[in-house]
């Protein structure tokens, strides 16, 4: 079983639509893959989330919350205000090692590769540490990008964590004269390749549409 997470270099970045692009390559190689998304925030019980989304696009049922929170805040902080603890690295690693038997997990994250889960400080930076599983980054196409893929992939190496490398969760039909920079400098900036584009408003396609672009969107030839 291999194990992959999927870390933003913020919120906001795509982090859940190639979560569902990665799950719908793999299936569409057919491999057997389960989706864990620890913790979702800003989303009341019984509302759509990441969970469903990832499920609609991929096809892949097989997706797993393990904490879900109303406020959108960091996880850890919006536990705490409702008095909870939040989830853990060892909570989170125990619930992905029994889907054993999967070719592919992916675990996404909430916010970046550095926000606090749980009250017990675990990140999904631990999370990826107990499990040995690759990191993939993902980033957005705009100003910022790469000051934060470089410290995201910098903290990666200094935990000793794989990167396979970056992901662009949101291009532009139109991409600008930052987000061509991005896509050139990114490499160099992070020491990792950019592994493919998913087009901002690909998480709106049907779901045919979305399992059929997947497969062309992230670029790699290596597994997943």
């Amino acid at each position: 079983m291999r194990v992959v997470a999927i870390a933003g270099t913020d919120t906001g970045v795509g982090k859940t639509i190639v979560t569902a692009a990665l799950a719908a390559r793999a299936r569409a190689r057919g491999e057997r893959v389960a989706v864990v998304k620890p913790a979702q925030t800003g989303v009341g019980a019984g509302e759509p989330g990441d969970v469903d989304d990832v499920r609609r696009l991929s096809g892949v049922d097989d997706v797993h919350e393990l904490v879900r929170l109303g406020e959108p805040l960091a996880p850890a902080t919006a536990a705490a205000r409702e008095g909870r603890a939040g989830v853990s690295a060892e909570a989170i690693a125990a619930a992905v090692r029994e889907l054993d038997g999967r070719d592919l997990v992916l675990v996404e994250g909430a916010g970046g590769l550095l926000v606090r889960l749980g009250e017990d400080g675990s990140t999904l930076a631990d999370v990826a540490g107990r499990l040995d599983a690759a990191v993939v980054v993902v980033a957005r196409a705009g100003l910022g990008t790469l000051n934060h893929a470089a410290l995201t992939c910098e903290a990666l190496a200094a935990r000793g964590l794989r990167c396979p490398g970056v992901v662009i969760g949101a291009w532009p039909a139109a991409p600008d004269l930052a987000a061509c920079c991005n896509l050139r400098d990114l490499p160099a900036y992070t020491g990792r390749p950019v592994l493919g584009r998913v087009p901002e408003g690909a998480g709106r396609l049907e779901p045919g549409a979305f399992f059929d672009g997947a497969r062309e969107w992230i670029t790699t030839e290596e597994p997943i």
